[in-house]
């Protein structure tokens, strides 16, 4: 006795008890999502599609709307004259004074400016710490006996 079956999604009838075909992996998924404890009548099946229907028509109206109003968008910030471009500026603008308000933009810039000026402090006191030494190099006995001796050669080759 043969008995005839037609598997959903599939689109092919099957016919006999015992089918040649192996079970494929979407055999066996729609097995699993058949819940054996409901009974669904024929009724409830048919207004659970045309909700379906519904839904997907207007879900299709939605996308049509939104299609419409995004070019109408678009026309009226052609008309006012704005570019992807000049929306970037903006953007990039209002981003940057937003980051510059902001209370860490504020600290962290703070610190810096101290820590510059503390840097400059030190490399001051150093440039003069180094010019005091030279002074006082330069006015040392050793010092002085070395220009000495390095006039005098440049005198006697200029002799020579």
């Amino acid at each position: 006795m043969e008995t005839r079956q037609q598997e959903r999604g599939q689109g092919h009838i099957r016919t006999g008890l015992l089918d040649p075909e192996p079970v494929t992996e979407v055999d066996e998924e729609m097995v699993s999502d058949v819940d054996l404890n409901n009974t669904m009548t024929d009724e409830d099946r048919e207004e659970i599609l045309s909700e379906l229907t519904k839904l997907e028509e207007e879900i299709s109206t939605l996308r049509q709307v939104l299609a419409s109003k995004e070019k109408h968008h678009s026309e009226l910030k052609a008309k006012l004259g704005i570019t992807p471009l000049s929306e970037f500026k903006q953007n990039f603008n209002k981003s940057w004074y937003d980051m510059q308000t902001s209370t860490a933009y504020k600290k962290t810039s703070e610190t810096l400016s101290t820590a510059g000026q503390k840097t400059s402090a030190a490399f001051t006191t150093l440039g003069t710490a180094i010019s005091r030494k030279f002074g006082d190099m330069r006015n040392s006995s050793s010092f002085k006996s070395f220009e000495e001796k390095v006039e005098c050669t440049v005198s006697n080759i200029k002799l020579n």
